[in-house]
Formats: structure tokens, C-alpha cells, sequence
């Protein structure tokens, strides 16, 4: 009898395969839907020039199908290593506010709070993504992260980083 812990990760794979086939049929929709509208503002409304709302258009949608391909690599990401990419959920959100604030209708300035919650979430998603790269890139910021304070002695006011494993300190750390 198979244990429940395996029941749900079966269960788990089941569910992201079939998110992953839901978005790929979403993303080939989006794309032909895209060829589509390209096509027709090319051949069929040539006369129309591409600035103002119909390119603005176009970006929109661009945007969205990048958007959807961002989720198809997060999804299928998870279905390999059963890890939620940090980075990439950051890039997929920033991708998402931009593509907001490029298609913003016109008479947008007249909505105040909706301009700074856009600013406010783009600066902290930045701002998100510049702390987890750093963190990433920095190796001795990454150690820092992961070391345990001992327990202190009273009238200690100082911890002693541990190493990785947690089972000393460790000596890179240590004052000379």
C-alpha cells in the first residue's frame, strides 16, 4: 500500500503536468492570436500607422505571451526539481506591472492611487529581485544568511556564527 506522502506527490505531479499542457494550449492561443492581429495591422490596415493605441496593443499582447512562457518556465521548473524559483517569479511579477503600466488606457492619470500602487510594486519587486540576486551572487552573503547564533553567556552581546553544517564556529568568522 503506498504510503499517503506518495499519494500526494503523485498527486502534486498530476496537477502541475496538467497546469503545464492548460498553459501551453493558453500560449499557443495567445501567439496565434498575436500572429493574427500583426498580420491584419500589416496587410489589411496598412493605411493605419503602428503609433498610439495599435502598438500599444501589439505590446500588450507581446507582453502577455512573454508573460505566459514566464509561468510555463516556473511551472515546469517546479515539475523538475520541485523548486519554486525565486528569481523567476520575481522577473515573471516585474514583466506583469510592466506590461500593466505599458498598457495603461488613456485618462490613467487621473487615477492616482493606481499609478503609485504600479510605482510602489515596481520598486518593490526591483527591489526584491536586486536582494535575492545579491544573495546569490555573494557567496559570503549567502553564508551569513544560513549561520545560527550560539547561546549566549550573560553579558555577552555578540553571536558566533556557526558553519554550514551548524556544528562549530566557523572560522572565517571568528575575530583574530
Amino acid at each position: 500500500m503506498p504510503s499517503f506522502l506518495n499519494l500526494v506527490d503523485w498527486g502534486e505531479r498530476v496537477i502541475v503536468k496538467v497546469l503545464t499542457m492548460i498553459t501551453v494550449v493558453v500560449i499557443i492561443a495567445a501567439l496565434i492570436q498575436l500572429i493574427v492581429n500583426v498580420g491584419n495591422e500589416l496587410f489589411v490596415d496598412s493605411q493605419q500607422s503602428w503609433l498610439g493605441d495599435d502598438l500599444i496593443k501589439v505590446l500588450g499582447d507581446l507582453l502577455t505571451v512573454l508573460i505566459a512562457l514566464e509561468v510555463l518556465q516556473n511551472v515546469t521548473s517546479y515539475l523538475r526539481r520541485h523548486v519554486v524559483q525565486i528569481e523567476l517569479v520575481l522577473v515573471t511579477a516585474l514583466t506583469a506591472v510592466a506590461r500593466k503600466v505599458i498598457v495603461l488606457p488613456p485618462g490613467s492619470d487621473d487615477k492616482p492611487q493606481l499609478l503609485a500602487g504600479l510605482g510602489i510594486a515596481s520598486i518593490a519587486l526591483a527591489g526584491a529581485y536586486w536582494l535575492v540576486k545579491r544573495a546569490t551572487i555573494d557567496p559570503a552573503l549567502s553564508a551569513r544568511s544560513r549561520t545560527k547564533p550560539t547561546k549566549l553567556s550573560q553579558g555577552e552581546d555578540q553571536f558566533v556564527p556557526h558553519d554550514a553544517d551548524g556544528e562549530g564556529p566557523n572560522a572565517a568568522d571568528l575575530p583574530r
